[in-house]
């Protein structure tokens, strides 16, 4: 008898297996003594089964650890390294699907104008003065939102994938916003004595109430698409119902004057979809946008709070110091700026210039000053053409599906539900962007990919048509033969 037959046939067999089984647990509880690495461990060969089967889960709870930072909202996971463990079996499970050619790869322009910003930062990065900064960013960071593009694009091909990414962000986004509300109503780590923030102690990425609120606005606009979306199920709508609350909560808490408008632009794209009256509309954008900045007590903030005297706060001056700062970095630098990452490393020098210097590095508080500063002129115009083309691509292809669907065409909802949530979140990025540093950090590059993703099941699934260059290829050629 083979031992393959013999440990799991015979009954004695099996009882060897358990004893071996069991010894082998009992070993790592000696050596590890934690209980969610033994598990982890345990778990370990079927989860690397079910990778090698179905990577798309490992890719986005790489991209949920990685953005959402779930390990330092929730301490108890850190000891799992699993942000270091999914980047691991990311790579190797990618890497397993090209070789086995499981993976089937595309391409469309806005891909090639994210490589060329990529190359640019890339090459930037050498000609950095703190390019020690500018290397560990790129490395740590960058690189791996750029591979994570083309594995979200490639991967997210299927209604069912569209639903889980969604679900996914609003559930990941659900999770940060409990610990936020609950160190909200504590008191727990607040700045300027009533904006919240998790993990600050610990030196998190989540210890800055603007880097919050930026985390919180991403998933707002998928769960905002799954309330207004038909067809999307009982389930998933409360899921959207729920994420929306308790998101927007804690937003709120954060005090960001960012975030807030990042919500009223999501809200703004969708409400002019859903409400046909634009009176209406514009009639509810501004209660809802008075109720917003109540709601979120703007005006009792120690900084940019209705406290301080004067047409321009102390929180607006310092953006504009640091705008300022960035304009000059980019017109000393103008092709490849001052590297990633490195506007704080120049700050003083360029404050102290300009004689505004306020006694400590700050960040650039504008996505757009962030590039220009930290990529250059050049950066910055590969940049907006980025951005430009996403958002473009985005409204293209959700016009596309609302032409098709009243033609009679069946739209499964859960690809009509991420189609709606690209052009929101991109609109959502932009203005809130223009306060909040997003520059080379994960939603713009994660819309960037489901804005290709979509695209290409629109077109290459369904069979509608949404670049406008082929379509007029085609247009013209009907017209020939017509002619003929």
């Amino acid at each position: 008898m083979r031992l393959r037959e013999f440990l799991l046939q015979s009954q004695l067999g099996q009882l060897l297996l358990a004893v071996l089984v069991t010894a082998g647990v009992a070993s790592l509880w000696w050596v590890v003594q934690n209980p969610f690495v033994i598990a982890a461990l345990c778990l370990a060969p079927i989860a690397a089964y079910t990778a090698l089967n179905s990577p798309f889960p490992l890719v986005l709870g790489f991209i949920l650890f990685s953005f959402f930072r779930l390990h330092e909202a929730y301490p108890f996971l850190e000891p799992l390294k699993l942000p270091l463990l999914l980047a691991l079996g990311t790579i190797s499970v990618l890497g397993a699907q090209f070789l086995t050619k499981r993976i089937q790869p595309y391409w469309r322009p806005e891909l090639s104008w994210l490589s060329w910003f990529f190359l640019h930062v890339t090459v930037a990065m050498f000609f950095s003065a703190g390019r020690p900064i500018a290397m560990q960013y790129w490395t740590d960071t960058f690189v791996k939102i750029y591979i994570m593009v083309f594995a979200i694009a490639w991967l997210t091909t299927t209604p069912k994938r569209f639903n889980l990414a969604g679900v996914s962000f609003i559930l990941a986004g659900v999770a940060v916003s409990l610990v936020a509300i609950s160190n909200s109503l504590q008191g727990i780590g607040l700045v300027e004595g009533s904006r919240v923030t998790i993990g600050r102690a610990n030196g998190s990425v989540l210890g800055d109430p603007n880097d919050l609120s930026l985390v919180l606005l991403f998933p707002m606009a998928f769960s905002v698409s799954l309330i207004v979306t038909r067809g999307v199920g009982v389930l998933n709508r409360m899921i959207g119902l729920g994420g929306f609350v308790l998101i927007g909560w804690a937003v709120l808490a954060t005090q960001s004057r960012g975030g807030l408008l990042g919500i009223m632009a999501i809200c703004g794209v969708v409400g002019m979809r859903v409400i046909k009256s634009k009176a209406l509309l514009v009639t509810i954008g501004v209660v809802g946008a008075l109720g917003l900045f109540a709601a979120a007590g703007i005006s009792s903030r120690s900084s940019g709070g209705a406290g301080e005297a004067g047409v321009v706060d102390e929180s607006a001056q310092g953006r504009f110091n640091a705008w300022a700062c960035a304009f000059w970095m980019a017109v000393d630098h103008p092709l490849f700026g001052v590297g990633i990452d490195n506007f704080r490393y120049n700050y003083y020098t360029y404050s102290t210039m300009l004689g505004t210097f306020e006694g400590l590095a700050k960040a650039v508080h504008s996505t757009w000053f962030a590039v220009l500063s930290e990529g250059g002129f050049l950066g910055f115009a590969l940049f907006m053409v980025l951005t430009v083309k996403t958002v473009a691509l985005s409204f293209r292809v959700l016009s596309r599906l609302d032409q098709a669907r009243a033609a009679g065409m069946v739209i499964p909802p859960a690809a009509f539900a991420m189609a709606q949530s690209v052009p929101a979140g991109m609109v959502s990025f932009i203005a809130s962007g223009s306060f909040l540093t997003q520059a080379f950090t994960w939603p713009l590059y994660i819309l960037v990919a489901l804005a290709v993703a979509v695209a290409h099941y629109a077109t290459a699934t369904l069979g509608v048509v949404v670049d406008d260059a082929p379509r007029r290829r085609a247009q013209a050629a009907v017209g020939a033969s017509t002619a003929r």
